[in-house]
């Protein structure tokens, strides 16, 4: 993704580089499947939630949370996008504030030697990271991905930055240094306090490591973080969701209606479109009260998992499309071809492997006819969407306007 936004930076970002560097109906394929992603991403961050909420009530249904926390952030996004910004900046604030003090705490309790439990001997405490063996690890990377999704989110915003070149550059890196903080590292030191048993046993791994930790209070507090996190989350990609529908819409791939705006600029329609992950989870916890958080992520695991692999496979034709016209890449990574190539195959064999995991089995099952679905609603759209015109321009010095896709 950062090779192909630096060189070519647009609004439409994979979706219209797949179209451009494929075909339209590879470009049309992706949207959806990224838009069905985030709506499904949404009902499950709401599922988590209620599962969240279960530490403080056990005795409320957790489908009551679900509604309750959903119809609040639905609120919030049919007003501005001032709303919006004001209540993420807000959450997001919390969340790093959180996440420092914890690398803190956990840090010291790593390092002072004070307790012998703490320490990097967790690591292969109980089996460690292999306890599931080979196979173990494979399946957990189907959970990973679901952690890491929404990175490529980055590259959207591409189009309508200031100076493109140098935002994306800038981005990618200081992404991959966040990536370690927030991600790699926290998760070392949860795993050098709580062996990877306790891990499994409990619900958010922050609250169990400070149930372990045994700090007053310190878990009801954590409990509330992670649920700012969820909404966080789930606020995002509501926004997130309800802009790549509406821009549908206004590109003739998506009913009219979609693209409709309140006197406010809210697009409505499409918000409640797009809140339909959390109609889904709605039926889902009713259903299955006891799994309805797995579920979900199993549901939204296709879509998540097919967008990566088009992208790995768009640049792929990307750089074939560069070496053909002579052109010099502005931003070049070492192994990035080789690595989408085993990046591609890698998704595809995952996908595989979900019919074989008995808590993502649903996500094949829901994912392949969904994906033919689209495929029939791009037959039925294709006349308007060959009369739009591509965002992406041969030349490395022209940028398209466009922001349809």
């Amino acid at each position: 993704m950062a090779e192909m936004t630096v060189a070519r930076p647009t609004t439409g970002s994979f979706g219209a580089f797949a179209e451009h560097y494929i075909n339209p109906f590879a470009g049309f394929m992706i949207k959806y499947l990224y838009w069905s992603c985030i709506v499904l991403a949404v009902g499950t961050e709401v599922t988590a939630i209620g599962d969240y909420m279960q530490m403080w009530f056990p005795g409320v249904p957790p489908w009551i949370w679900v509604i309750g926390f959903s119809a609040v952030l639905i609120a919030v996004n049919m007003f501005n996008v001032k709303a919006f910004g004001t209540l993420e900046y807000w959450f997001s604030a919390l969340k790093v504030f959180a996440i420092v003090a914890f690398i803190i705490i956990a840090a010291f309790l790593i390092f002072s030697n004070k307790d012998s439990n703490y320490g990097f001997h967790n690591y292969s405490a109980d089996g460690g990271f292999f306890m599931g063996g080979a196979s173990g690890v494979w399946f957990a990377v189907i959970v990973a991905i679901f952690s890491y999704l929404s990175i490529e989110m980055i590259a959207v915003a591409a189009g309508e930055a200031k100076e493109p070149e140098i935002a994306m550059k800038k981005a990618f890196k200081v992404t991959i240094f966040r990536l370690f903080l927030f991600y790699i590292l926290t998760l070392g030191l949860i795993l050098a306090i709580a062996p990877v048993n306790a891990i499994l046993e409990g619900g958010s791994p922050f609250v169990t490591v400070m149930q372990v930790v045994g700090i007053p209070y310190a878990d009801s507090i954590l409990n509330f973080v992670v649920i700012v996190a969820a909404l966080s989350a789930m606020n995002s990609q509501l926004y997130v969701s309800t802009r790549m529908m509406f821009s549908l819409s206004r590109a003739g791939q998506a009913p009219k209606a979609l693209g409709n705006v309140r006197k406010n600029g809210a697009p409505v329609n499409a918000l409640l479109l797009s809140a339909g992950g959390v109609a889904v989870a709605i039926l889902v916890y009713i259903s299955n009260p006891e799994s309805g958080f797995t579920l979900m992520m199993a549901l939204s695991m296709f879509s998540a998992m097919a967008t990566w692999m088009l992208i790995f496979v768009t640049h792929l034709f990307f750089r074939k499309a560069i070496s053909g016209n002579g052109e010099k890449l502005k931003y070049k990574l070492p192994f990035t071809k080789i690595g989408s190539l085993v990046g591609a195959v890698a998704m595809a064999a995952l996908l595989v492997t979900t019919l074989f995991t008995e808590d993502f089995r649903m996500t094949l099952i829901f994912g392949v006819p969904f994906a033919i679905v689209v495929a029939i609603l791009y037959r039925v759209t294709k006349k308007n969407h060959e009369q739009s015109p591509s965002e992406i321009e041969d030349h490395p010095q022209q940028k398209s306007s466009n922001t349809s896709a």
